[in-house]
């Protein structure tokens, strides 16, 4: 007979269930087969980024920022936990409109996004720029700007390992479709994929009120899901 695996001590199981937590996630295995570098974004579920940073786990970070206001994002709370940065919330919103005002005068049949670096010392922050008077990204925008990032990263090992916001729930630079909606974190997840991006994502916090739908470790997800949308068993 086969032992059933604890995870708790002092019979901790049955206090843990899952029915008494209103935020968690249902978290499926990932699919198996052969092994092979690079072919795979893994999902940070249930990690903190802010914590993971401090503890030293990336040496590069891909957020937003814009040029008016950038209090509320996930870029100002990195520069004033990170000790060893210049930076501070002021001036990295300073920075962007320096850079876009530039941008006006020397490039602007450009395409936007812009990709800033903010450099802490310790690590390096990939900033997509907010396209000039508007109040959030297009997918257009993210796609561009995503192939940005991984040009830039490329061939770079000291900018590895490399982790990135869902750009999901944002309060500062929101992803959002024509319709005003938000696109699903798969949508996410397959821009950043076919841009060539192969690093860490972590969740928005709202995605913890889904535990009723089953979640994957990585993407591209298994090829069952595809299946199952399609009507096959």
């Amino acid at each position: 007979m086969n032992e059933v695996t604890r995870l708790y001590d002092e019979g901790g199981d049955e206090l843990m269930s899952f029915e008494q937590f209103a935020d968690r996630v249902s978290l499926l295995p990932g699919e198996t087969g052969r092994l092979e570098p690079g072919r795979r974004i893994r999902i940070l579920w249930g990690q903190d980024m802010l914590k993971d940073v401090l503890d030293g786990r990336y040496r590069a970070i891909i957020c937003g920022v814009n040029d008016e206001d950038n209090s509320h994002g996930i870029i100002a709370q990195i520069v004033n936990l990170v000790t060893t940065s210049q930076w501070s919330v002021r001036s990295v919103t300073s920075y962007a409109k320096m850079f876009h005002d530039a941008v006006d005068i020397h490039a602007a049949g450009d395409k936007e996004p812009f990709v800033l670096k903010y450099d802490l010392d310790s690590l390096l922050i990939l900033a997509l720029l907010r396209p000039k008077g508007r109040e959030h990204f297009t997918l257009g925008d993210f796609a561009r700007g995503m192939r940005t990032v991984v040009k830039m990263i490329e061939g770079r090992r000291e900018r590895l390992p490399i982790a990135s916001v869902s750009f999901l729930g944002a309060r500062s630079n929101r992803l959002q479709l024509d319709d005003g909606s938000e696109p699903s974190f798969e949508t996410v997840l397959r821009t950043m994929y076919e841009a060539g991006y192969r690093g860490d994502v972590y969740p928005s916090p709202s995605m913890w009120r889904l535990g009723n739908v089953g979640v994957f470790p990585t993407y591209p997800f298994p090829e069952g899901v595809a299946r199952m949308r399609e009507g096959s068993s």
